[in-house]
């Protein structure tokens, strides 16, 4: 995806570039081993399309599973007791390299990007696992706590609950679990997208990509091609 002005447009909708890409929403719940990084245990995405005078919409794409931890990070009481999920609910999952692998071959057509709250979470992850879903791991991610430091710069925090409440959009049942985070998460970007448009601080997709996305660490050069 290039980073480039497309010539002429003074709305992100008229932006042939933002009209013509899939976004997708994604949020992972996980486990944090101690003295290791967190692993997966649950996984939603959710896609969404711009629609003429809709703004982006649901496109359809959805995807939901449950992830079998690996044994060094089992479910701990702390995360029961957050999203819900136990470990019985993961026992009979499949690992983090089967589902993401499955995840990344489902993905719609280019261009993708994707789409989170506070996306290095969700980076790293992708990253750790980057050989089962390598679509996915060379995929720009639209931050929506960025956006949201760009587009709203007089709140006193940008955490989702506080997004949430700011812009009216109701609590889910089942905070943090993937899909109704996923769901919620879709209805900020919307709302961001939409206060970005009224007052012309994104014009087009480049804008969306310079200030709100991070670069897929997988597309980053090691240190062995820098030396």
């Amino acid at each position: 995806m290039t980073d480039t002005h497309s010539p002429g447009c003074k709305r992100l909708a008229d932006d042939p570039a933002f009209r013509d890409t899939h976004f997708v929403v994604i949020d992972f719940e996980g486990t944090t081993p101690k003295g290791a990084p967190p692993e997966p245990i649950e996984v939603a995405a959710l896609g969404l399309k711009h629609e003429a005078s809709r703004g982006p919409v649901h496109s359809g794409f959805s995807f939901q599973s449950l992830i079998r931890p690996p044994a060094h990070a089992p479910v701990s009481p702390f995360g029961v007791k957050q999203n819900g999920i136990t470990p019985a609910d993961v026992a009979d999952a499949s690992p983090a390299a089967t589902v993401l692998r499955a995840l990344d071959e489902e993905l719609p057509e280019h261009p993708v990007l994707l789409v989170a709250h506070h996306a290095p979470v969700e980076g790293n992850i992708i990253y750790a696992y980057r050989e089962a879903c390598p679509r996915l791991a060379h995929t720009r991610i639209v931050d929506t706590r960025l956006l949201a430091k760009h587009v709203a710069q007089d709140l006193p925090a940008y955490n989702l609950d506080t997004l949430l409440a700011h812009y009216g959009i109701p609590q889910p049942p089942h905070r943090h679990r993937a899909m109704d985070d996923v769901v919620v998460t879709a209805s900020l970007f919307r709302a961001l997208l939409t206060k970005a448009a009224r007052t012309r601080v994104n014009t087009s997709l480049a804008d969306l990509v310079r200030v709100s996305s991070r670069r897929p660490r997988a597309g980053e050069p090691t240190q062995l091609e820098l030396s």
